[in-house]
């Protein structure tokens, strides 16, 4: 978690970045005509299509996608955190998704940013978009106030994935059972342990904590996934 950020990203910023235009055209100047790189941000409740929508706009606009969702930070519980799959990512490359080995770690809102910035660079350098997508709004706003450089560097989109309630009910429910379906369960139980903390890591993950009785033998497994949906 000790990933420092180099101090020639803060210089980079105090210069004019000459030259670059973002793919599709995107490109903005402030009043001192320094000409700033461009990133999007796609946010939204659980459930709204975020990663969709992301995906979707990185075909258009020769993109990258940094993952923003504090638990597909870390590795394992693809069923239950919902990752995108390779098929779904339709061949754009992805970014902080899986990287963190220790389900206990406590991966911090400066962590993200620290890496976040990392990978914003990077796909910048590679003369492409990057798209933060993820609904971690903590995280979001670590790396838009928190990170002193982001602001003097990037002129950044943000897009709200808004959902109407019922609708959303019902996404939610439906893509529930279909993870049950493909493993929910069993993934579940193969981080359980007998005094688990639910409230850190990757064991805060939805599903995690609700379906610990009926591992424990002590509930139902319908009583379990009501609770998740």
């Amino acid at each position: 978690m000790n990933l420092s950020l180099p101090p020639h990203i803060c210089k980079q910023a105090m210069q004019p970045l000459a030259g670059f235009s973002a793919p599709g055209g995107l490109t903005t100047h402030h009043h001192h005509h320094q000409q700033k790189d461009k990133v999007v941000i796609v946010m939204g409740a659980t459930g709204t299509g975020k990663s969709r929508l992301a995906i979707d706009l990185a075909t258009q606009f020769q993109a990258e996608i940094v993952n923003c969702d504090k638990i597909q930070i870390y590795k394992g519980l693809d069923v239950v955190t919902n990752k995108v799959t390779e098929e779904e990512c339709r061949g754009v490359p992805h970014h902080l998704l899986g990287i963190v080995d220790d389900p206990d770690a406590d991966f911090t809102a400066s962590d993200f940013t620290r890496h976040a910035s990392l990978a914003i660079e990077s796909i910048v350098g590679r003369g492409r978009l990057p798209i933060v997508a993820g609904g971690s709004n903590s995280f979001i706003q670590s790396l838009v106030e928190d990170d002193i450089c982001f602001e003097s560097r990037y002129a950044y989109c943000l897009i709200w994935v808004d959902v109407s309630p019922p609708v959303l009910r019902h996404f939610v429910s439906v893509r529930v059972d279909q993870m049950v379906e493909v493993g929910f369960v069993d993934e579940v139980r193969g981080l359980f342990q007998q005094n688990a903390d639910y409230a850190r890591g990757l064991r805060r993950a939805i599903g995690v904590p609700e379906l610990d009785k009926f591992i424990r033998s002590e509930g139902k497994l319908e009583d379990a996934i009501g609770e998740i949906k």
